[in-house]
């Protein structure tokens, strides 16, 4: 199941949150549902390179998110 077409970051009112598994076909902004670790992708999901996990969960996108983490260190 691919992520191509579902708009970043959009979550159901209700808060579910998916997860994706290694090996999906995935375009856009994830982080490990283990450990945090953030990647971009433009095919396929890896496993995370920080823990080995397998669990990703796509992330809001926003040209300014990370300047505003930043901001906060």
């Amino acid at each position: 199941m691919g992520t191509e077409g579902n708009t970043a970051g959009e979550r159901p009112p209700d808060g579910y949150v998916q997860f994706h598994a290694s090996g999906e076909r995935a375009k856009g902004e994830y982080e490990c549902a283990e450990c945090g670790y953030g990647v971009t992708v433009v095919s396929v999901l890896p496993r995370c390179p920080m823990c080995g996990g397998e669990g990703w969960e796509q992330t809001a996108w926003s040209p300014f998110r990370r300047a505003a983490e930043r901001a906060l260190l």
